[in-house]
């Protein structure tokens, strides 16, 4: 769910036409294609979420706001695919689309310094810039892009106060910098802005209140931030069951319902919705693929684990361990992470150690589980935390 709600995060958080249009412009028929286009995307519809983008796009092939939520679209789907086949076809479109963002922007700026639309499309063809960049681990060009997402976005509320789905990004900016530390924390405080854990709550919540297209992507991080570092699955549930309900296709949904089930002790429920994402994945139904049964076997150990049945969640999450592709990063080190608070609870502290320094090692897991394994390796787990 973590790395979902980041991706989806690039995907979805700045595509905001401007409000207050009459409902026969053409402004407002572009703001309807990209509201169908994002509803697409959570149904994990790829080709029908790129169409209705691409409708906005030709209403008005000088609006940079649609190639700016395009290539959203695209670095969404690069990031959450399988097939490195398919990625590199996304990653040169994705390249395309900001860069078609970013002239527009420019040049409607040029014309209106107090164009507020023009100013949000420059912040998603930074933030695109900024991901692109860490993918590629140019960390100092990422910081600059970074900068440059929040001075946009501080703009675009200057200019347009009633928009309350731009608290949705500054959100994510606000509450995930604040779980950066050492020197990160330091440097992104003095060239972007400070981390902010309940500031960043709060504009999550303002956003799920008041938005208008970010609602759902609101709740999600919500989900996300209550039922991980904030360790309060009991807030997280009705949010969690509303997305599910609403979006029953996207199996990140389902996931999410499922650990957050597990987190408040309802086994049977957990276990009902898992058997429910393994019929998809058996079915072969779009979107369900193979490449989520590490996943699954992840979210089994889990349960078992939250159970307190160590030896049959151990055997779940060494399956989910099999797995070495790219994109199981996180579920690997979600599994290695569990594996060595069992070895904790058992009392063998050195194989413990040795399972969450493999976590850390592993590449592109950046996350909760990563900060986990560092906190546990100073100390402990033992079963009196939250599991």
């Amino acid at each position: 769910m973590e790395f979902f709600i980041f991706s989806l995060f690039i995907f979805i958080s700045f595509c905001l036409p401007c409000p207050h249009l009459s409902v026969a412009s053409p402004r407002e028929r572009i703001k309807t294609f990209l509201q169908r286009g994002i509803e697409k995307g959570l149904h994990l519809e790829e080709k029908a979420a790129g169409a209705e983008l691409m409708k906005a796009i030709e209403l008005d092939r000088e609006n940079p706001i649609g190639y700016a939520c395009l290539a959203m679209a695209h670095l969404f789907f690069y990031e959450t695919g399988f097939e490195e086949k398919e990625k590199k076809k996304k990653e040169a479109l994705l390249l395309r689309a900001v860069e078609d963002a970013q002239v527009r922007a420019e040049k409607r700026i040029e014309t209106d310094p107090q164009d507020a639309e023009a100013y949000l499309s420059l912040a998603i063809a930074k933030m695109v810039k900024n991901r692109w960049e860490i993918i590629r681990k140019n960390y100092f060009r990422a910081l600059r892009e970074a900068q440059n997402v929040w001075e946009y976005l501080e703009k675009t509320r200057e200019l347009d106060p009633g928009n309350y789905d731009v608290y949705y990004p500054m959100g994510v900016l606000h509450y995930h910098l604040a779980q950066v530390s050492g020197v990160a924390r330091w440097i992104t405080t003095l060239f972007i802005t400070a981390g902010d854990r309940e500031k960043g709550l709060k504009e999550f919540e303002l956003a799920s209140a008041k938005g208008y297209l970010l609602k759902d992507l609101a709740r999600a991080n919500l989900v996300s931030a209550y039922s991980g570092y904030e360790k309060q699955p009991a807030r997280a549930l009705p949010l969690a069951k509303q997305l599910k309900e609403k979006y029953p296709q996207n199996y990140n949904f389902s996931f999410a319902l499922a650990n957050v089930f597990s987190d408040l002790g309802q086994a049977e429920e957990a276990l009902s919705l898992a058997g429910k994402i393994a019929n998809g994945i058996e079915s072969g139904i779009p979107p369900y693929r193979r490449e989520l049964w590490p996943r699954h076997q992840q979210l089994l150990g889990k349960i078992y684990f939250d159970q307190g049945d160590y030896d049959k969640a151990t055997d779940y999450f060494q399956l989910a361990l099999k797995d070495t592709a790219a994109y199981n990063a996180r579920v690997r080190a979600r599994a290695l992470v569990r594996l060595g608070m069992i070895h904790d609870i058992r009392k063998e502290r050195k194989t413990a150690e040795e399972c969450y320094q493999k976590a850390l090692e592993i590449e592109g897991a950046e996350g909760l589980a990563q900060r986990e394994a560092k906190e546990y390796l100073d100390n402990p787990y033992n079963p009196t935390q939250r599991k």
